[in-house]
C-alpha cells in the first residue's frame, strides 16, 4: 500500500513521505474541521437549513479534495470559506436583496466564469504579467490577515470603541489559554517536532478543559437529520437574472473568488507549476458547491497548517478529504474544540507567509507602495479582496506618476479598472 501511494502521488519526486503527507492531511483537516459546524450557522441566517448546509459543506469539501488529490496532485484543500459564507449572507442576500436560491444561481454563474478565467494559458499569462512584488505582497497580506484572524478568534485581541481593537486582559482565562497554547506550539515548531500543530491543538483543547472552557453537553446528542436534503440540490433560481442588480452581484462575487484564490494559491503552493491545474479545480469546486447548495469554496488559509508540517502532494488533500465524510457524524465533537486551541496555528502560519515579503522590491517606491497598501488593507478591512483591489489600483497609478508607465503590463491596467468598478459598485 505504501509503495502504491508513493508511486501514485510521486512522493519521492516531491521529496516527501507517506507518513509526512498523512500527518499533513490530518493537521489540515483538524485546522479546517470547524467549518463543518460553523458554515451551517452562518448560511442559516439566509434561510437555509443548518443540517442541509452541514451535509453540503462536507460533501463539497470531500469532492474538492478528491479532485485536488487525483487530478492536480495538489496538497491544497478547498472548502466553503468563512469569508465566502459571509459574502453569501451579508452581501448577496442582505445587500443585493437576493433569496438564497437566487444567491446560489449567482454562485453557479460566478463559478462558471471562474472556470473560463482559469484556463491554463490565461493563468500562466497572469503569473507572467503580475509583478513579483505584487505576488509577494499577496502572500504577506494574507499572512497578516490570517494572523489577525488568529489573534481575534483566540480572544487575545478584542474590540474597542475608541481604538477599534486592543489587547485583551491576558489574565482572563480565554486569552490566557490561547497564549499558553501559542507558547507550546512555538516551542514544538522551533524544535521541529513531528505533528507540532496537531499536538498543539490537542494540548490547547486539554488546557481549555482544565480551565472549564469546554462544554461537553452537546456530545451526547442524537445524530443530525438530513431528511429533505434533496430540495437543496440544484436549487437555483434565475428569476432575478433579468435585473441589473443580479449581474452586479455576479461580477462582485467573481472578482472576489478569482483573485482571493489566486492570491492564496500562489502564496501557498509549494510547487508553483501545479497552480494552473489547482486553480481550475478550485473553480470547478465553486460550481459543485452551488449544485450541492452551499456558498463558494476557497483555497482555505488553514491549508498553510498542513503545508507547514510537510504536505506537498495530493496525498495530503486525499487524507483531509476522506476525513470530511465521517466528520458529518461527529459535528458535536468538533464543536468542543475551542478557538483558543486552533487560533495559535493561524498566528504562526501568518508569520511564515509574511516572511515572503522579502521578495518585494522595497528599494523601489513604485513597487513598495502598492505592495504595502495590499498588505495593510487586508487585515484592516478584514477582507482579502479589498487588499488586492487597493494594490492593483495603486500599482499603475504610482508607476505613472513616477514616469515608469512602460513597466506596467496592459493587463495591470485592466485589473486596476475592474477593481475600481468593484469599489464603485459598493462591493468592497
Amino acid at each position: 500500500m505504501t509503495k502504491f501511494l508513493e508511486t501514485r502521488f510521486q512522493l519521492e519526486e516531491e521529496q516527501t513521505t507517506v507518513r509526512k503527507e498523512i500527518l499533513a492531511g490530518i493537521t489540515t483537516f483538524v485546522a479546517l474541521s470547524y467549518i463543518i459546524a460553523v458554515n451551517g450557522s452562518i448560511l442559516s441566517m439566509a434561510g437555509m437549513s443548518y443540517e442541509w448546509v452541514t451535509l453540503s459543506t462536507a460533501l463539497t469539501a470531500f469532492i474538492g479534495c478528491m479532485l485536488m488529490a487525483f487530478v492536480g496532485n495538489s496538497p491544497l484543500v478547498v472548502v466553503p470559506g468563512m469569508g465566502d459564507n459571509a459574502f453569501f449572507v451579508f452581501v448577496l442576500v442582505a445587500s443585493f436583496g437576493l433569496t438564497w436560491q437566487q444567491a446560489l444561481a449567482a454562485t453557479l454563474i460566478a463559478g462558471i466564469l471562474f472556470l473560463v478565467i482559469a484556463n491554463k494559458k490565461v493563468t500562466n499569462f497572469l503569473i507572467e504579467v503580475i509583478p513579483k512584488s505584487m505576488i509577494a505582497a499577496m502572500s504577506g497580506g494574507i499572512g497578516m490577515f490570517i494572523a489577525f484572524l488568529g489573534f481575534k478568534n483566540s480572544g487575545i485581541i478584542i474590540a474597542d470603541e475608541s481604538t477599534f481593537v486592543r489587547l485583551a486582559d491576558l489574565r482572563e482565562v480565554i486569552p490566557l489559554t490561547a497564549v499558553l497554547t501559542l507558547v507550546i506550539m512555538v516551542i514544538l515548531f522551533l524544535k521541529n517536532v513531528k505533528g507540532n500543530f496537531l499536538i498543539g491543538i490537542i494540548s490547547g483543547t486539554l488546557i481549555a478543559v482544565t480551565f472549564g472552557l469546554v462544554d461537553f453537553s452537546g456530545i451526547g446528542q442524537g445524530a443530525v437529520s438530513f431528511s429533505g436534503y434533496s430540495s437543496q440540490l440544484f436549487a437555483f433560481d434565475f428569476s432575478a437574472a433579468k435585473g441589473f442588480n443580479f449581474w452586479i452581484a455576479v461580477f462582485s462575487l467573481t472578482m472576489m473568488i478569482v483573485f482571493q484564490n489566486m492570491g492564496a494559491q500562489l502564496s501557498m503552493l509549494p510547487e508553483k507549476e501545479k497552480f494552473p491545474v489547482s486553480f481550475r479545480i478550485n473553480a470547478l469546486s465553486v460550481i459543485i458547491s452551488a449544485i450541492l447548495g452551499t456558498c463558494a469554496t476557497t483555497s482555505a488559509a488553514e491549508n498553510a497548517a498542513g503545508l507547514a508540517v510537510g504536505g506537498r502532494t495530493g496525498l495530503t488533500s486525499f487524507i483531509a478529504g476522506i476525513l470530511f465524510l465521517p466528520a458529518i457524524l461527529f459535528v458535536p465533537l468538533f464543536r468542543i474544540i475551542p478557538q483558543s486551541a486552533i487560533s495559535p496555528v493561524l498566528i504562526i502560519v501568518g508569520c511564515l507567509m509574511v516572511m515572503n515579503v522579502k521578495d518585494v522590491l522595497w528599494g523601489d517606491f513604485s513597487e513598495a507602495f502598492p505592495a504595502y497598501l495590499m498588505m495593510v488593507i487586508m487585515p484592516l478591512t478584514f477582507n482579502v479582496a479589498n487588499g488586492l483591489a487597493f494594490g492593483f489600483i495603486a500599482y499603475p497609478l504610482v508607476k505613472g506618476v513616477m514616469g515608469k508607465s512602460k513597466e506596467v503590463k496592459p493587463l495591470m491596467y485592466v485589473l486596476s479598472a475592474l477593481f475600481l468598478i468593484y469599489f464603485i459598485l459598493g462591493s468592497g
